[in-house]
């Protein structure tokens, strides 16, 4: 019995890192949140200003950093930071065609380490899987996406 007491940390310390399931640990978020109803419920949507308009947007993101294969970084218009280009892996890529196939008129804001940084009205289908933030992400942001995905340039990681 006391041996089994003085095995039982020993086994936790052994499963509990395990418990992870094989996911990676991310450093970045980037969530992009599609557009609902006014009269959603407030549980399952939040309230943003985007296009001079109080809007209401789905609290579960429709596209998140899972998501991402690759990127790439480009300085925004606006001279105050960086943009992404951002490439989502094929099961993604076929959901943000239905996705933007069924929204059309309605916005999409994306989040990035729970910030929101820009919002994009969609005004057709995207079918090449690319999704963009034109703006508000810093260096340092930049510097944690190189670390988790390749650019779209590259074939892997470096």
């Amino acid at each position: 019995m006391r041996t089994l007491l003085l095995m039982l940390p020993l086994l936790l310390g052994l499963v509990l890192p395990c418990s992870a399931g094989g996911k990676r640990d991310q450093k970045s978020n980037i969530v992009f949140h599609m557009e609902t109803n006014p009269g959603e419920n407030p549980k399952m949507a939040f309230t943003q200003f985007v296009g001079g308009e109080k809007r209401t947007f789905s609290r579960v993101p429709d596209i998140s950093t899972r998501d991402i294969a690759a990127f790439n970084p480009f300085p925004s218009q606006d001279g105050a930071g960086y943009g992404v280009l951002i490439r989502l892996k094929p099961g993604s890529k076929t959901r943000l065609t239905a996705i933007t196939a069924a929204n059309q008129g309605r916005w999409m804001l994306a989040r990035v380490n729970g910030r929101v940084v820009d919002g994009v009205m969609i005004d057709r289908q995207i079918d090449d899987g690319e999704l963009v933030i034109w703006k508000g992400l810093s260096s340092a942001e930049i510097k944690m996406l190189d670390e988790e995905f390749p650019r779209i340039s590259q074939k892997k990681k470096p």
